[in-house]
């Protein structure tokens, strides 16, 4: 098969999605479909959203994202970094104190799938023995959001789920917090999953989003939690005849 049958590249397409005007991620289902592997929402009829965020810790950016969501009483789920927890440490343990969730985004900040098969899991490996003391890891997301067969069959062998989402609103892309804000609420949807990123000026931006965000989600009946715990909620699958 080739590398394009193969790669699932969700931010292209929800830049496909966007320029034609319809769903960005009905267009990712057009034009690769998803692979059942791979968490992108949950098929539940209570309103409740995951909210998750990519590439903490953040000396400066996480404490402001954790003090907005104490303030709303929402938790959710942490895709960090593995080697940006070096000297944060007390910070990814607040992270866990406060009830969120962490999860696995890899060792750096690229697309593992540049990686070979034995590099992937070699840094696989190696990010979740930086991560694992502060907690159980059940999930992995692919940077850039590009994964293949052979990685989520390593996944698999390491007890991890690959999740990706249903609501990215390009804030690693575009920088207003107003568009951020009204993407979400436009594609809000139980059962979704929103992607938001932590770091810099990228996770101050979020920080003030989710400041604005929240109280409108609440206001329409809307819970936010961690992935895991939208995970729950899931409708069970109906046994075929």
């Amino acid at each position: 098969m080739s590398v394009a049958g193969r790669l699932t590249p969700p931010a292209l397409l929800l830049v496909a999605g966007a320029g034609f005007g319809c769903s960005a991620w009905y267009t990712a289902d057009l034009l690769v479909g998803r692979d059942p592997r791979v968490l992108y929402s949950v098929d539940t009829p209570e309103p409740v959203l995951a909210l998750t965020l990519d590439d903490g810790p953040d000396p400066e950016a996480t404490p402001a994202i954790l003090e907005v969501l104490a303030r709303h009483d929402v938790r959710a789920t942490f895709f960090l970094i593995a080697d940006r927890v070096a000297g944060n440490e007390a910070l990814v343990q607040a992270v866990t104190d406060a009830g969120h969730e962490i999860a696995n985004h890899g060792v750096r900040d690229r697309p593992q799938i540049e990686l070979d098969d034995e590099d992937f899991e070699s840094a696989l490996r190696q990010a979740h023995a930086v991560l694992a003391p502060f907690g159980s890891i059940p999930w992995f997301r692919p940077g850039s959001g590009w994964y293949d067969d052979e990685m989520l069959e390593v996944l698999e062998r390491h007890g991890y789920r690959a999740a990706l989402g249903s609501i990215y609103p390009f804030d690693a892309q575009q920088t207003s917090v107003g568009l951020t804000r009204r993407f979400i609420l436009w594609r809000a949807k139980a059962g979704g999953v929103i992607i938001l990123h932590d770091g810099g000026a990228r996770g101050r931006r979020t920080a003030k989003a989710l400041d604005e965000l929240l109280p409108e989600l609440d206001r329409r009946g809307y819970r936010v939690v961690p992935l895991t715990e939208l995970m729950a909620l899931a409708a069970p699958e109906e046994e075929a005849p």
